[in-house]
């Protein structure tokens, strides 16, 4: 297999070379670093968030979309599959790179990260790689620019001539489709936090509905958290069993039951002060392979409509 970053370059160059098909606007930075606007100063598209979630998944994850409703409305629905993981999901799709530069601020997500491998999912997985090109998926309200692009450079050990960029803001098209296609990211993440061995989940099948794009980033951070922990279903398959199954599914819908604007309001819009188990899937499937078959969590439909306004 080759290098995650390898992988999702070459995807990269894809989306480029369709950028008029996916909406997406690309900017060369005086260094020659890559930046990609999948929905900053440009709305977003479906594809375009599909295409960006193939990338930030390196290329290990099928991704499309869907019709389904949702409290008896129509909606966009993202179906994401993997046999990777371990690799697709924590080493390259999780949100783990918070970028300040000059005045920037953004997270980075992407196989970018596993140039670093800081992050103590490199340390449980045992994976680290080093590469000629770095992608770096940035969602932020600003496109990233020659510092953002120096720093990611100087972390990655990668020339700047060899850093790509896609960019979206998360009130965008594409920020509300990127982040339904993280439902099965959450579910493996969290079973990880909780002590399971991540490279046991050998497969990972989710689906979640695209939430209605917000007028502001708050908003749209708490719709696109909503439909995750109300709406987001997990199907996993792993080797072992596990006491703490029952911990991997969202803890939204039986703790508050209400759209989480409220909740994060609350909290002053610390995530740090809020539990971690908000952070999951509403519901997980685990299937233990010639073991027994978990079932944790529940949809709420009345809770999405509300946060949806539908």
């Amino acid at each position: 297999m080759d290098s995650l970053n390898r992988m999702a370059t070459e995807l990269v160059d894809e989306a480029i070379d369709f950028a008029d098909e996916l909406t997406i606007d690309v900017h060369a930075l005086s260094g020659d670093a890559a930046v990609l606007d999948f929905g900053v100063d440009v709305p977003g598209a479906v594809e375009a968030g599909m295409v960006l979630a193939e990338i930030q998944t390196a290329g290990l994850a099928t991704v499309q979309s869907t019709m389904d409703t949702v409290a008896g409305a129509p909606l966009t629905h993202v179906e994401l599959s993997t046999d990777h993981p371990a690799l697709a999901l924590l080493c390259s799709q999780k949100g783990g790179w918070e970028l300040s530069a000059d005045g920037f601020e953004g997270l980075g997500s992407g196989p970018a990260r596993a140039l670093v491998a800081e992050e103590e999912a490199f340390q449980r997985i045992g994976y680290r790689e080093e590469a000629d090109f770095a992608v770096l998926a940035v969602e932020t309200d600003q496109l990233p620019d020659e510092a953002v692009a120096a720093q990611v450079a100087e972390r990655t050990g990668v020339p700047e001539t060899g850093v790509f960029l896609p960019a979206f803001s998360t009130a965008s098209v594409t920020g509300s489709v990127a982040a339904a296609a993280r439902a099965a990211e959450l579910a493996v993440f969290r079973l990880a936090e909780l002590g399971f061995d991540p490279v046991s989940v050998l497969s990972a099948n989710a689906r979640a509905p695209v939430a209605p794009v917000a007028g502001d980033e708050a908003t749209a951070m708490a719709r696109t958290t909503d439909a995750l922990a109300y709406g987001g279903e997990v199907h996993l398959t792993v080797d072992e069993s596990f006491d703490r199954f029952e911990e991997v599914a969202s803890v939204a819908g039986a703790e508050y039951g209400e759209p989480l604007a409220a909740v994060f309001e609350d909290a002053d819009w610390d995530f740090a002060d809020l539990p971690v188990g908000l952070f999951g899937p509403a519901q997980v499937t685990i299937d233990v392979v010639g073991g027994e078959t978990h079932v944790v969590g529940e949809t709420r439909e009345d809770v999405l409509a509300e946060s949806f306004g539908l």
